[in-house]
């Protein structure tokens, strides 16, 4: 029986599921004794750390934390809720106390990579653990974070991770453990970690490991576009330069949980579900894509995007819900993160005028509640040539290789909206920084005139906005061979490369491109 500390705050769907197939049976906390009466407890912490507190306060769950650990009885700790042990984060403001069970504090990273520090890393095991029992020597685990604990104690440090410096990514005294990576996002290797908890009966024996990981990988995410086809049957589709209709019928590439549970199988490291139609009629309980999240999460253990639809609507029955409440209902269903495209493009222009946030915006209040790791920014721009820099005084204007249609040098990216339907006076340089800004920790970067076409990526493109923002960047839109991921990763500083139609018409595998990618010197992860 392993009891859960759920405190209401982002994606627990993915654990609960992870424990079930194990075989463990689960007990939800709902008031303080359930912390004191548990045989093993599982706190996953995502998203906000001042958040977390002040609701551990709210509900009273302090003291009987603070007691269940004082007295070594067995804990597990996912994210924030390893870094709830120690003193305090410079990420909480409120003055609340945190658990303090271990000496030290937790820190944001001060490093020249992109932060918040998202993707597979390794991990280097400094000392025996059980946990880490029958993981595979060389494995990589999933991070997605912008801060670290720096304990003061150096007994208490089970591995450590190099992100540009070395830091602490997980903890063990006695019963009480806690891993700055999520175990429920990594695969097998993940999962062996959740088991070994789950059935060790002493978590403090020394058994030997040798766990010594490698560097932060390069992600491949596949991507799936949902929408509804004319029959109204919820299917996989694909665009050319965002036309998803042949011969007048929407494209069906398949179905979205059993392509994404083949991606999960072929080696993606992560998934990216956009859906294209929004379902906005819905009651929010009812969404189609909710249902999808769902399903998809019971099997697939690589962290999970959704995009579209995130914005205030009113359903057909007259109930108003919030950008946040759409949020909060992807997070609850499966989620790690959640996309927003054009709503971002609207949100940037009115805070490019008046250069305030307003601490209202989808963006701003997504990102304080779960963290701006979970707030991706799709961009959907398309190129403008000019002659000169001077034709484009108000953008970001670059020379560029690939002359205009009548020989002009220089380009611009302009932002769409609706699918690329509707061209807005603001470039994805600007969108991108100013989203930065209000608290997005991920660009997820499209380019209208390379979708579909399988020519290569927009190095161009992902450069300028590369150099430009200081978060991680997914190159999107092109991929046509396994060359061309090469390309993007030897030739841009993108964290992550996105691709569609050459998946699902398995004209490339997924494996296969972690292999050439590999053979070219890249650092991929390799399997589940």
């Amino acid at each position: 029986m392993i009891t859960l500390l759920d405190y209401g705050a982002g994606n627990v769907r993915s654990v609960v599921n992870a424990i079930e197939k194990l075989g463990g049976k689960i007990k939800m906390v709902n008031k303080p004794s359930d912390i004191l009466n548990a045989e093993k407890l599982l706190f996953p912490g995502v998203g906000n750390y001042e958040n977390m507190i002040k609701i551990l306060h709210e509900k009273n769950y302090i003291n009987p934390l603070q007691e269940y650990l004082k007295a070594d009885r067995p804990f597990f700790g996912i994210c924030l809720g390893m870094q709830a042990l120690f003193e305090g984060s410079e990420e909480d403001f409120s003055g609340n106390e945190s658990l303090g069970v271990f000496k030290g504090r937790v820190k944001r990273f001060k490093t020249r990579l992109a932060v918040p520090h998202i993707g597979w890393n390794g991990v280097n095991l400094k000392k025996d653990s059980p946990v880490f029992n029958g993981v595979i020597p060389d494995t990589k685990f999933y991070f997605v974070h912008s801060y670290h604990i720096v304990p003061v104690d150096a007994s208490v440090v089970l591995t450590t991770t190099q992100y540009d410096y070395e830091f602490v990514s997980s903890v063990q005294k006695g019963n009480i453990i806690g891993t700055q990576f999520h175990p429920e996002k990594s695969g097998n290797n993940g999962i062996k970690l959740l088991e070994n908890f789950i059935y060790q009966k002493d978590l403090k024996s020394r058994q030997k490991a040798d766990i010594k990981g490698k560097g932060l990988s390069k992600r491949i995410i596949a991507c799936l576009d949902v929408r509804a086809n004319d029959n109204g049957d919820l299917v996989v589709t694909k665009g050319d330069q965002y036309d998803v209709r042949e011969k007048g019928d929407v494209r069906n590439m398949g179905k979205p949980v059993e392509l994404a549970t083949r991606y999960y199988k072929e080696g993606a490291d992560e998934i990216t579900f956009l859906n294209i139609t929004g379902f906005r009629d819905f009651p929010l309980k009812d969404m189609p894509m909710i249902d999808v999240l769902e399903k998809t999460s019971k099997n697939v253990f690589v962290p999970l995007t959704i995009g579209g639809g995130i914005r205030d609507y009113t359903d057909n029955k007259g109930k108003k819900y919030t950008a946040l409440d759409v949020a909060a209902q992807y997070f609850r269903s499966g989620a790690d993160k959640i996309s927003i495209g054009s709503d971002a493009v609207y949100i940037a222009e009115e805070y490019l005028k008046t250069g305030k946030k307003s601490g209202k915006t989808s963006i701003e209040q997504i990102s304080r509640v779960y963290g701006n790791q979970a707030v991706v920014i799709s961009i959907d721009p398309k190129r403008v040539y000019v002659n000169s820099p001077g034709d484009a005084k108000n953008h970001h204007v670059i020379k560029t290789s690939f002359l205009g249609p009548e020989n002009e040098a220089y380009c611009w990216y302009q932002c769409t909206v609706q699918g690329g339907r509707t061209k807005r006076d603001l470039d994805a340089v600007a969108l991108a920084l100013a989203c930065q800004d209000l608290g997005a920790g991920e660009i997820l970067l499209n380019c209208i005139d390379k979708d579909g076409t399988n020519s290569g990526f927009d190095l161009e493109l992902i450069t300028a906005v590369k150099n430009a923002v200081s978060i991680p960047v997914i190159a999107s839109s092109g991929a046509g061979s396994k060359e061309h991921f090469v390309q993007v990763f030897k030739n841009t500083n993108a964290e992550a490369a996105l691709a569609a139609g050459i998946f699902h018409r398995k004209e490339i595998l997924i494996q296969d491109v972690k292999i050439h990618l590999a053979q070219n010197n890249i650092e991929v992860r390799g399997s589940l």
